[in-house]
């Protein structure tokens, strides 16, 4: 299901596939946007927990490398999160 905030236009809400390891660690494959469209996650850059500036909120913040682009994706337990780029 793909969600989407209204009250924040920056803060967009979308479903990710993830893949768990054995230690329990999360790695997400993909992120599914709020059109539809699916966007293939080449690298997972770092992982910490942080807050995100730009949108507000706050969880573990994955630096993606998508279409050779960086950008950061949140998990925000229990939904995900990007930041829209304007």
């Amino acid at each position: 299901m793909v969600e989407r905030t209204y009250e924040n236009d920056i803060k967009v809400y979308v479903s990710v596939d993830v893949r768990f390891d054995e230690g329990g660690n999360i790695r997400p494959l993909r992120i599914i946007w709020e059109d539809g469209r699916t966007f293939e996650i080449q690298r997972v850059l770092d992982v910490r927990r942080a807050a995100s500036l730009k949108a507000g909120g706050s969880g573990i913040r994955f630096k993606c490398q998508i279409n050779s682009k960086e950008t950061y994706l949140f998990y925000e337990q229990p939904r995900w999160f990007v930041e829209r780029i304007k």
